[in-house]
C-alpha cells in the first residue's frame, strides 16, 4: 500500500456524536471475523497504525467493553450503540474502523476476506 494511493476516509456512530478520519486506500482490503462479537454485529475491519487513525469528535460519548483477555478495547457511541472502531485484540497498537462505518464517497471498491476469529490465535497471522 502506498501513501500516494491514500485518501482520507470520513465516519463514524450512526447519531453522529462520534466522528473520526481515516487514510487508507479507495479499495479497502477488509476481513470479515466470524468471532461472537463480529458475527452477532456484522463488522468489517479495517485495520490501520494509530497514526492513520484521527478523532474528530466523540471522545467524551464512547463507552468501553472489555471481555476474554480484556487486551481488545471495543468502544461504542453511548447513544446509538455503534462500535465504528476500536482497538483491536490483533494489533493493540493499531486501530480496527468497522468498515460499514465510513462515508461510501471515499469508497471505490470493498474486497471483504473472511477470517476465523472463532479459532483466533492459529488465523491471527492471516489478519492485518
Amino acid at each position: 500500500m502506498s501513501a500516494a494511493a491514500d485518501v482520507v476516509h470520513r465516519g463514524g456512530c450512526h447519531c453522529g456524536a462520534v466522528s473520526f478520519e481515516v487514510d487508507a486506500p479507495a479499495v479497502l482490503e477488509v476481513s470479515d471475523c466470524n468471532c461472537s462479537v463480529c458475527s452477532k454485529t456484522g463488522y468489517l475491519h479495517l485495520i490501520v497504525p494509530k497514526e492513520r487513525f484521527r478523532l474528530l469528535r466523540g471522545s467524551e460519548s464512547l463507552t468501553e467493553y472489555r471481555w476474554n483477555t480484556g487486551t481488545a478495547r471495543h468502544l461504542f457511541c453511548r447513544h446509538c450503540g455503534v462500535k465504528s472502531f476500536y482497538v483491536p485484540r490483533s494489533h493493540p497498537d493499531g486501530i480496527s474502523v468497522h468498515a460499514r462505518c465510513l462515508d461510501a464517497s471515499t469508497v471505490i471498491e470493498m474486497k471483504v476476506r473472511p477470517f476465523d476469529g472463532r479459532d483466533w490465535e492459529s488465523a491471527r497471522s492471516g489478519l492485518s
